[in-house]
């Protein structure tokens, strides 16, 4: 499970995402996919990076927000410690780790759309086992799957 973050036309948005995997050893590439129905998606379509992050176990809260409350009714961020980072992104440093990466391909799958990242800087340091699906199985979604 990951946090994305997009940030667009001066609008931030995030959303918990378990769509995410490395596509591509060589080049480095990572893909992430965006629920229509998600209020980040919609943030995501206008954006040039989105940033991705993994959290570990005991940052369920911060999973819970991304997960469970939608952007349509609250700024997640303004709940919480973010940064700037490339692109413009907004970047969680207290997760495990985290990378932005340049959108460079868009890809419909049904209900979801595929974002693939060109990563460019990384960060992030909390040590920690990660937080998995097993973990947020009891997160009621903000908005639907579909």
């Amino acid at each position: 499970m990951c946090v994305v973050t997009a940030v667009a036309d001066g609008e931030r948005a995030g959303c918990l995402v378990g769509f995410a995997s490395q596509c591509s050893i060589q080049p480095p590439r990572f893909a992430v996919w965006l629920s229509k129905a998600n209020h980040t998606y919609r943030v995501a379509r206008a954006a040039h990076h989105l940033a991705v992050h993994l959290l570990t176990g005991d940052q369920r809260d911060l999973a819970g927000l991304f997960g469970g409350e939608t952007g349509d009714e609250v700024d997640k961020f303004a709940l919480l410690d973010w940064e700037e980072g490339p692109g413009g992104t907004a970047v969680l440093p207290g997760a495990a780790a985290w990378f932005a990466g340049a959108i460079i391909h868009r890809t419909d799958g049904g209900d979801h759309v595929g974002f693939v990242l060109d990563p460019v800087r990384w960060g992030g340091g909390r040590e920690g086992p990660l937080l998995r699906l097993s973990d947020t199985c009891d997160i009621d979604p903000g908005h639907p799957a579909g």
